[in-house]
């Protein structure tokens, strides 16, 4: 990303957030509450309480690799709204393979194995997505929205067919050797799920920053019409990219299966495929810029909840809503606002 570029997207947010902060301090205040109150109750209850920054960190994890998997897919000229589909397959895939290891598996192969699944089972449906796309012309939205209803309703039926354990709604648990670890935080759910997303975002930053392939992907999204002619095959392309992403969305299952419930349950980690979105913009679809925002809105989804005893809790819901709706609105200005500083 160039450096041009860089300032663009750190503007769009800077921006996105003030119009929260403002938007936030007028609910604040229709809720007869001072804004300074709240928004400082806000940062002290949180920061300074080492479980409530554990689950912090715990609560921007998923959102680290859900937001990876839309921005890669922006980067190509696509857009992924199946990152929910994406990450319960996931989490159904890891935890049927956890679970059926034999107890005695080491670590270092269980664990691997339990993400090769988790990213195996979203990539299957990234690159359905794709290949729909790219050889049908179905329009990737579209796609990806009925098969998150696909996934849903198909992973509750094999619960109910036989997976869930008794009456309940979820499945056996992994075997000891697939779990990850807590680090420790004060007690909170933050686990080892968290070193890997900053290992995954590095090497989503590698593969489309220094690597052949990520060009590619680059090219295509901004002229799939350059890029034929240019003699890229644009549909692999397609559908190696919505692989890749929908293999992100996946990936989120290691925060949940390995490192918190060490079961798959139905509803688990709802939401944060399509909060994924809102990460990815705010982001800039930058990988660092993903982990940031996805920090941003975790410490917002916590926060709101030790402060509910001054304003509602759906306050936090508004806020991220805001946020989206200002980066969406803001990006197209301040990119016209910086080719005309360019001008000579």
């Amino acid at each position: 990303m160039t450096r041009a570029a860089v300032r663009r997207e750190a503007a769009t947010a800077a921006i996105a957030l003030l119009v929260a902060v403002a938007a936030g301090s007028l609910l604040m205040i229709c809720a007869r509450r001072s804004p300074v109150e709240v928004w400082g109750a806000m940062l002290g209850r949180t920061l300074g309480d080492p479980y409530a920054v554990g689950q912090v960190l715990f609560k921007a994890t998923p959102l680290v690799f859900t937001g990876l998997a839309v921005s890669l897919a922006l980067r190509a000229g696509l857009f992924n709204i199946g990152g929910e589909g994406q990450m319960v397959a996931g989490s159904l895939a890891c935890a049927v393979v956890g679970a059926a290891l034999p107890a005695a598996t080491p670590a270092p192969l269980a664990i691997p194995l339990c993400l090769l699944a988790a990213a195996g089972a979203g990539g299957l449906l990234g690159a359905a997505t794709g290949a729909l796309r790219a050889y049908r012309g179905a329009h990737e939205v579209i796609v990806a929205i009925m098969l998150n209803a696909i996934v849903a309703g198909v992973a509750l039926w094999l619960g109910n067919a036989g997976l869930f354990v008794g009456e309940s709604t979820h499945t056996a648990p992994i075997v000891a050797g697939a779990q990850l670890p807590a680090l420790g935080i004060a007690g909170s759910a933050v686990n080892a799920s968290a070193l890997v997303a900053v290992a995954v975002a590095a090497g989503v930053w590698w593969l489309g920053e220094r690597t052949r392939v990520g060009l590619d992907w680059r090219i295509v999204g901004a002229s799939p019409a350059a890029a034929e002619n240019a003699g890229l095959p644009v549909a692999r392309a397609v559908v190696a990219a919505m692989a890749t992403s929908g293999a992100l969305a996946g990936l989120a299952a290691a925060n949940f299966v390995q490192g918190y419930k060490h079961v798959y349950e139905a509803g688990v980690g709802r939401g944060a495929g399509f909060l994924g979105v809102a990460v990815a913009l705010l982001g800039g679809a930058h990988p660092a810029g993903v982990v940031a925002a996805a920090l941003l809105l975790g410490f917002l989804s916590h926060a709101g909840l030790v402060v509910a005893d001054l304003v509602p809790k759906d306050l936090v819901d508004v806020l991220q809503a805001v946020i989206v709706l200002a980066v969406a609105a803001t990006a197209p200005a301040v990119r016209r606002f910086m080719r005309a500083e360019a001008r000579p």
